[in-house]
């Protein structure tokens, strides 16, 4: 394998350090931009691979892994001869991101998703109540499956119940983020529309693309896979330009 020259490693270090910038946390970001001197005068990178690991996005969302490549793109020529990336058009990629159940956990037990599980309404014996989501399970147990568990305080009776349920998870119609569907309860019970309605729209919102985008690079949700433990996103991204760190 040929190994990267001067120029190479000066614009995938700076590729580096403006994505850096638009993350709150990160383990570990590569970014292996592939290209020749004449290319490089001409404004073509050859290719570009992003591969990054415990990135952590907004609303307290980690992916264990990200990876963004892309084929052919045309760059300001000049900008590179100074370190600096520009792009002369929008460029396509492909992207996929794995999420595990504990991060996805940690996610719905954040400050931000807590405050809209809380206030909802119930109805028990035909008295409505209103019952605050406290601590959330989520697992990934089986391929194609997603299960979640709650604890319920009713605030009138001061009593605490749980919640449980499995559903499927799918691509949304819209493509962005992660629907679950096919919900089932343990044991034929039956739960308040409205908690099980209030628990799908934060999985839907946790899960949304658009809260792994960076700027410049957007995503468009197309497959995912449910694995025992983990989840993998695959979606197409559309590059503007990359981030400079400003």
């Amino acid at each position: 394998m040929n190994q990267p020259d001067l120029g190479e490693q000066a614009i995938s270090k700076a590729a580096e350090i403006g994505l850096s910038s638009q993350l709150d946390e990160v383990e570990n970001l590569d970014v292996d931009i592939r290209t020749n001197p004449l290319d490089l005068m001409q404004g073509k990178l050859q290719s570009v691979e992003i591969e990054g690991q415990g990135l952590v996005m907004e609303k307290d969302l980690r992916a264990e892994e990200l990876k963004i490549q892309t084929n052919e793109i045309g760059i300001n020529s000049v900008k590179a001869a100074f370190g600096n990336i520009e792009l002369t058009h929008p460029t396509d990629a492909k992207a996929q991101i794995v999420l595990n159940e504990a991060d996805i956990e940690r996610a719905f037990n954040s400050e931000y998703v807590k405050q809209k599980l809380q206030n909802l309404p119930i109805n028990r014996e035909n008295r409505p109540l209103t019952a605050n989501i406290e601590r959330v399970k989520f697992d990934l147990p089986e391929a194609g499956k997603v299960s979640l568990e709650a604890d319920l305080a009713v605030a009138e009776t001061e009593t605490t119940e749980k919640i449980a349920f499995s559903a499927v998870p799918r691509v949304s119609a819209e493509g962005y983020s992660v629907a679950l569907e096919e919900v089932q309860y343990p044991d034929e019970q039956n739960y308040a529309s409205e908690l099980t309605s209030a628990l799908l729209d934060s999985v839907s919102e946790i899960l949304d693309l658009r809260n792994f985008d960076l700027k410049e690079i957007s995503l468009n949700l197309n497959k995912l896979e449910v694995q025992p433990g983990k989840m993998i996103l695959v979606a197409d991204a559309r590059i503007e330009d990359f981030p400079d760190g400003n």
